[in-house]
């Protein structure tokens, strides 16, 4: 589907973001691990996240989905059904790399996971390693790749060092260290989404973080009575960015979670030189049960370049693409260093954008890591593909916004894995 977006003259108005889909996805499996039924609160209903309900299901859970919230009973750490058929992941990389941490601890049990064409260009190797160490077996194509099996056993602790920060590789570590012997240790080289610890903590699991080790030891049981889910900062970020881009703009975003390791996107924009006002966590704060929310009021601004350095990857990684756009709007050179993360998204994120903003008339470079944008105060605006990727399409969208002459995005379906409604709030802002 091929949608235009046609330059805007300002963005006003107040907004609620979509849920968020990193917490949706940790809390529908938090909750089917627990013993008890569980109720989720504004849980995101969305391509994404509704693959993860699917796949619980085949797992043996019982999702009731009611008008405002899930009950979700589970079967408990180590109850998981086997189930007759390979699991669908669809385009969700983020349940493709956590459920495995799970099914490790099923001993005896196999589990085939595996998920669209995208998925599939995902490497699984990162989550395979420690799992291995732990004691699971893990089968998958060329040794990285989905479809794969994970292959339940009796797990054991580790001290396991990432060798890059993920909030992925280290949640699935974790969730296998909650059935494991001895005590698991996750070392991380930098911070990054830690809303898995928060929710493990707040289900009872005996979890700590300090010096950038997270550790955490086995339990019997996870007790969760409800969870609420947060509006999205990431999805909140395209519609920020629109703000700051189009001049005499100022739009208030509500109920946004502002987690210190998710709010890295703002910290940034505002060196560049946006307004944003928002009741931030601090940053590097004690490990908290729960997810900290705020209003978010931003406006349009005269931006600076800047550089985004490897430590702060890990706090803004959805949000990156959206530092690429602003660089081509802001005086003088924004490079982002330490980044390779980008290439295993659902598209190659360097080479996607790289190649979508020089197509709307761009001065960028794609780094083995990152980019270089060379301002240029603006962009003219023509044709950008999605390549199924929903950060891309909405990128694109976000573009036609500031441009000189309006952005045709390719494929804007795409933004409907975790932002449904994107495209109808943008043109109400508007």
């Amino acid at each position: 589907m091929n949608v235009r977006f046609e330059p805007a003259s300002r963005l006003r108005g107040t907004l609620a973001p979509p849920p968020d889909k990193s917490i949706s996805h940790r809390a529908a499996m938090l909750a089917a691990m627990c013993d008890e039924p569980v109720h989720v609160r504004n849980y995101l209903d969305a391509q994404d996240t509704n693959s993860t309900l699917l796949a619980l299901r085949a797992l043996g859970a019982i999702v009731d989905a009611r008008p405002d919230e899930l009950v979700i009973r589970g079967a408990g750490l180590r109850g998981v059904e086997e189930p007759g058929a390979t699991i669908d992941v669809g385009n969700a990389g983020t349940l493709m790399r956590l459920l495995p941490g799970w099914l490790a601890a099923q001993a005896g049990k196999a589990f085939t996971l595996d998920g669209d064409a995208s998925i599939r260009r995902r490497p699984v190797d990162r989550i395979a390693e420690p799992l291995r160490l732990m004691g699971a077996g893990i089968e998958a194509q060329a040794g990285r790749f989905a479809p794969f099996t994970v292959r339940g056993g009796d797990l054991r602790g580790i001290d396991y060092e990432l060798p890059v920060a993920s909030a992925q590789v280290k949640s699935c570590v974790l969730l296998a260290g909650l059935a494991a012997a001895g005590e698991t240790v996750v070392r991380e080289p930098a911070p990054s989404r830690d809303h898995t610890e928060r929710m493990l903590l707040r289900a009872g699991a005996p979890v700590a973080r300090e010096d950038g080790r997270v550790r955490i030891r086995a339990v019997d049981e996870l007790e969760l009575e409800s969870i609420t889910v947060p509006g999205d900062l990431s999805s909140a970020a395209f519609v920020i960015a629109a703000a700051v881009l189009v001049p005499g703009s100022r739009v208030v975003l509500e109920d946004v979670g502002v987690n210190w390791t998710r709010t890295g996107f703002l910290r940034i924009i505002e060196r560049m030189g946006a307004v944003v006002l928002a009741d931030l966590e601090p940053e590097d704060g004690p490990l908290h049960a729960v997810e900290p929310v705020c209003e978010v009021d931003v406006a349009a601004g005269s931006l600076q370049g800047t550089i985004v350095e490897a430590d702060e990857v890990g706090l803004a990684i959805d949000e990156l693409p959206l530092v690429a756009l602003l660089g081509c709007f802001a005086d003088g050179e924004t490079v982002v260093r330490g980044a390779a993360e980008l290439r295993v998204k659902e598209s190659d994120r360097i080479a996607t954008v790289v190649d979508g903003l020089r197509a709307l008339g761009g001065a960028i470079e794609a780094t083995p890591d990152g980019f270089a944008v060379t301002g240029t105060g603006g962009l003219d605006g023509g044709r950008i593909e999605a390549h199924g990727d929903h950060r891309l399409a909405m990128l694109g969208a976000v573009a036609g916004l500031a441009s000189r002459t309006g952005v045709e995005v390719a494929g804007m379906e795409a933004a409907s894995v975790s932002y449904p409604r994107f495209a109808e709030d943008l043109a109400a802002l508007a």
